[in-house]
């Protein structure tokens, strides 16, 4: 026996990190899934383990990851967002405007727009989609609007914005520095890692100090579990609202300007039906919609499950448009497992308990 007594957390203070908790929480339940579709698919078919198939399955869901990291401290607070596909195009169309040879109010006699503007347009999709994020946080702290409600209304009011901007055409002809972002690769030894995923991994690690060792993270959660616990205890709701949406748009709006660096064109139809992807990943990832659980590290595998998914089921033949069938299947299948674990022991563990010890 220890003679050290545990000593309780103040209120407010960030939650303590845990190893393990991370070696026998949800986290292990997804990845062995992730684990076993990897094998399953690279039994079916040669090609699925090629450096250069490996290499586009982390691309492709980097910018889902990216957006899904800000869902997931809204779901983790009891919310949801339902605009973030809208406004990941709304950012990227912020973007191209200001770097577009042919509407650039910076663009010079000859066309050609400084890469010094570069900076400057990412900033302004970065803030885009900040704005739209803030905007639903209003709607949903002082108009009092649910958030399902508030956030469908602006994946509307993006969208619109996105069609009437651009007058239902591409705008093309981007720098080919700013498209760096999306296509650079960065080589370790005999695999290149995309740069969109260098950049996923650093907004993952950045968001999960944030949930896990501040005040601000504790807030997140101790609002999703209980939220009028958490008024009483002196934790600023309407505040905390604020920034997760805040966030969630911000991180959203990162997730739109990468995506047209990738494709070289930001399209009025990009990023449609994304808000699904983002969510699946999300709660695929282990996060309770219920509120008050979920975690940075199982969106991630999340992600990931889904673009192996999306990638594995296309070599092995399966026509892309039973797709959205799977999805749905896998997302059922979590949120299913998710309420039967939750009923059977009495506490949100969700979907580790399927694969956890000790059940603590």
């Amino acid at each position: 026996m220890s003679d050290i007594t545990a000593q309780p957390r103040p209120a407010g203070a960030p939650p303590r990190f845990n190893w393990r908790r991370i070696i026998r929480g949800q986290e292990v339940g997804i990845f062995l899934v992730l684990i076993g579709m990897i094998l399953f698919f690279s039994l079916s078919t040669d090609r699925f383990l090629t450096p250069i198939n490996l290499t586009n399955i982390m691309l492709n869901f980097s910018w889902t990851a990216i957006a899904a990291f800000g869902m997931t401290m809204v779901i983790i607070s009891a919310g949801i967002d339902l605009s973030v596909g809208s406004v990941m195009a709304l950012a990227g169309i912020a973007t191209a405007m200001l770097l577009a040879r042919d509407n650039s109010p910076f663009a010079g006699p000859d066309g050609v727009v400084p890469d010094t503007v570069i900076p400057l347009a990412v900033l302004a999709g970065l803030a885009v989609g900040a704005l739209c994020g803030f905007t639903n946080g209003l709607l949903i702290t002082l108009a009092g609007l649910p958030p399902f409600i508030a956030t469908l209304g602006m994946l509307q009011i993006a969208r619109g914005i996105v069609y009437g901007w651009s007058q239902g055409w591409p705008v093309q002809n981007l720098p080919q520095n700013f498209m760096v972002l999306g296509r650079q690769n960065i080589p370790v030894g005999s695999f290149n890692f995309p740069l969109p995923t260098v950049i996923m991994l650093v907004a993952g690690i950045i968001a999960w100090i944030f949930l896990t060792r501040t005040a601000w993270g504790y807030r997140i959660f101790a609002v999703g579990g209980n939220e009028q616990a958490a008024r009483l205890s002196g934790i600023s709701v309407m505040r905390t609202k604020l920034m997760i949406y805040t966030i969630s748009g911000l991180l959203g709006g990162a997730g739109g300007v990468l995506l047209t660096a990738r494709l070289g064109v930001a399209a009025p139809t990009a990023a449609q039906g994304y808000e699904l992807d983002v969510i699946a990943a999300v709660v695929v990832g282990g996060t309770s919609l219920s509120g008050g659980e979920g975690s940075i590290l199982g969106t991630l595998i999340g992600a990931a499950i889904m673009g192996v998914l999306r990638t594995g089921l296309n070599l092995i033949g399966v026509e892309a448009y039973w797709l959205p069938s799977a999805q749905g299947i896998i997302i059922i299948g979590a949120i299913t497992l998710d309420q039967w674990f939750r009923r059977r022991q009495g506490k949100s563990r969700g979907f580790a308990r399927l694969f956890s010890r000790g059940g603590k």
